[in-house]
């Protein structure tokens, strides 16, 4: 198994992603530089990590959207290629128009990082099959813009769909039907705010996130 992570100006979390995709899965990572135009060959997973690409200038997210990486990104996942977006990773998801919605700032507009439950309410996804009929995990939060936002009519299709993957139990910003993650309509993207790269070992506090690594590649 093979895995891409990519590296923006601004990411901080690229690295704990390579070393949770390489101790749950034991798969290869490339380390794959924004300003590149390819993935490396034979990828089987994608991953845009959490931080600050850009600054956070204009919006979070909005410039790593069109970052040159993004078109290879896009192609890749329009083959069915699983694509994960972590936090900022998320928000670049949405810019880039590959996942609907929007994140806006905090409600209480402050950051917030700490341990969070969240509901498993789509087991049946390439993402989240590993949990076994678990219905309830435990990642962690850390972002200041994590605040899901879509109209009520995108609210109802992606409900109606099965588009939405976690939830918290106790909504830590004010997201949209407490919505944590979701996936595209064809579910091989996911995108979501709470941490798997934090959560991947016992050590940390959870483990729950290594699961989903294992399941992304497991269907690859």
């Amino acid at each position: 198994m093979k895995a891409a992570v990519i590296v923006f100006p601004g990411s901080n979390c690229d690295r704990d992603c390579k070393v949770a995709i390489e101790r749950s899965t034991g798969a290869s990572v490339d380390m794959v530089w924004h300003g590149d135009t390819a993935l490396p060959h034979g990828i089987d997973l994608i991953v845009l990590p959490g931080g600050f690409s850009y600054g956070d200038y204009l919006r979070c997210g909005a410039m790593a959207a069109l970052s040159p990486i993004m078109n290879d990104v896009k192609l890749a996942a329009e083959r069915g290629v699983a694509t994960v977006g972590i936090c900022n990773g998320f928000q670049i998801l949405c810019e880039a128009g590959m996942l609907p919605g929007a994140l806006l700032r905090n409600e209480a507009l402050k950051y917030v990082c700490k341990p969070v439950a969240l509901e498993v309410t789509n087991a049946q996804t390439r993402f989240t099959a590993g949990y076994a009929g678990r219905r309830e995990v435990t990642m962690t939060v850390g972002n200041g813009e994590g605040n899901f936002f879509a109209d009520p009519e995108t609210l109802a299709r992606i409900e109606g769909e099965g588009q939405v993957v976690f939830r918290y139990k106790d909504n830590p910003n004010g997201s949209a039907h407490a919505i944590a993650g979701v996936v595209n309509a064809r579910g091989n993207v996911l995108g979501l705010m709470p941490h798997p790269d934090r959560a991947f070992e016992a050590e940390l506090g959870s483990a729950d996130g290594a699961i989903l690594f294992q399941s992304a590649l497991a269907s690859a």
